[in-house]
């Protein structure tokens, strides 16, 4: 048995492994790593504090129909005097038999009712202070055409990730803006942060600190000689040594990641004492960070092996994929030119785990910018709708897979891609090190 057990060891090949363990003990024992993880890390929580800040926060609530006005002066609110039967404009009809609500009580008194949404149906609108129901015939009861009174039209494409909504005048028209702009904005912060700050900068940045130099510096320093003495190719070396910055790199990124989540899950807005459905997005963005940086530090690691110089190409690089990030984000996921790129495809990574985690997020977005039905007129006649507080932030850091695939399968193929691009970019490296000559 222990004979068998000393082949298995030995085709694992322990002096291979060491290589890894080497590979750490050097970078936990560098002052440079070190400083690259704290200033990532100061960086990140710098910009949680703008959320904070912004979670405690309180957002003007605004009277977007009317409601709160009294514009007979008869002390009754509009919206009170329409939901009674009386007249709104006459000083002498008035609901005399109640007691005069306060104006903001007619505040925020319609919100989006986010309950009943089912795909491929009529979402049927609560019109919560009777402006529609009040309405004298069908028609003006009816104002989108369906045949049903006071109700919304929701249309989601689930193939194009696209919603329409058409509603019915005077249906959900006063938003609560406190609770829209609280919840659009934990979103597009967790979506900035995500994309931005941890799958591009943090992942892109440490495989440039950190790997560019995990072959090169071996080299100058004269060391590469003593692992090469060793009875272990050099395509071995470079996967070990890879494995060790791997070993450093990740546990970093999910920790911070998990800091994140539980920071933003305690803190964010929800009826709950934690949001518990962030937790998909965060593991995604954390997977997607992951297998960027495995690729980026496969081909930086190349780069180096290639020219003493090697960080000035993977600068080069890198301003390549940061405007593929810009391409990724504000296109939405509708640029093909994203799949030329390792970061364009970290992107759906997260727009999927974004996809199966908030699968209410489009809807949200959809009615911000519808704006709840109220806007306000132009010279010709036109209604322009009003986005709500944080609709638009969130809009713009939200993409689609677009892969004609479900969610999870657009998840798996994308991990798949950036695999088997961190397999090819280690295949070329490995390739150029075997025919190097070391000083």
């Amino acid at each position: 048995m222990s004979s068998r057990m000393d082949t298995i060891w030995s085709k694992l090949d322990r002096k291979s492994t060491a290589i890894a363990e080497f590979t750490m003990r050097q970078y936990r024992t560098r002052i440079s790593t070190w400083v690259v993880m704290i200033a990532a890390t100061v960086a990140l929580f710098l910009m949680l504090l703008f959320y904070i800040e912004a979670m405690n926060s309180e957002i003007e609530a605004i009277d977007n129909d009317g409601d709160s006005f009294d514009t007979d002066g008869d002390g009754y609110p509009d919206g009170q005097e329409r939901l009674e039967g009386t007249n709104p404009d006459s000083d002498a009809s008035f609901p005399s038999w109640v007691e005069p609500d306060p104006p903001e009580k007619w505040i925020n008194e319609d919100d989006i009712d986010w309950d009943g949404l089912s795909e491929g149906e009529n979402y049927v609108g609560q019109d919560d202070d009777g402006d529609c129901t009040s309405q004298d015939t069908t028609s003006q009861k009816d104002t989108n055409d369906n045949g049903l009174e006071c109700d919304i039209i929701v249309n989601i494409d689930t193939v194009n990730e696209t919603i329409y909504i058409d509603a019915d005048n005077y249906v959900d028209e006063d938003p609560d803006e406190e609770k829209y702009g609280k919840e659009a904005g934990h979103r597009a912060f967790i979506l900035g942060i995500g994309k931005f700050g941890i799958v591009y900068l943090l992942g892109i940045f440490l495989p440039l600190f950190l790997a560019t130099g995990l072959i090169r510096e071996e080299m100058s320093d004269g060391t590469i000689h003593y692992m090469l003495a060793k009875p272990i190719a050099r395509g071995e070396v470079l996967l070990y040594r890879m494995l060790g910055y791997l070993g450093i790199t990740w546990p970093f990124i999910i920790g911070l990641c998990v800091t994140l989540c539980l920071i933003t899950g305690f803190t964010g807005p929800g009826d709950g004492f934690f949001r518990w459905s962030d937790i998909g997005v965060w593991m995604s963005i954390a997977w997607a960070a992951m297998m960027v940086s495995l690729v980026y530090g496969t081909i930086f690691c190349g780069f180096g092996i290639i020219w003493k110089n090697g960080v000035i190409l993977a600068i080069i690089f890198a301003a390549w994929e940061l405007g593929m990030a810009f391409v990724a984000i504000l296109s939405g996921g509708d640029s093909s030119i994203r799949y030329m790129s390792v970061i364009g495809w970290g992107m759906i990574i997260v727009d999927a785990g974004v996809a199966i985690s908030w699968p209410d997020n489009w809807f949200l977005i959809e009615t911000g910018l519808w704006g709840g039905g109220h806007g306000e007129e132009n010279w010709l006649g036109e209604i322009n709708y009003a986005p709500l507080p944080g609709a638009e932030p969130l809009s713009a850091f939200s993409g689609n897979p677009n892969l004609g695939v479900s969610n999870w399968i657009a998840f798996v193929i994308s991990t798949g891609v950036l695999v088997m691009q961190g397999v090819a970019a280690w295949f070329i490296g490995q390739s150029i090190f075997k025919g190097k000559e070391v000083d």
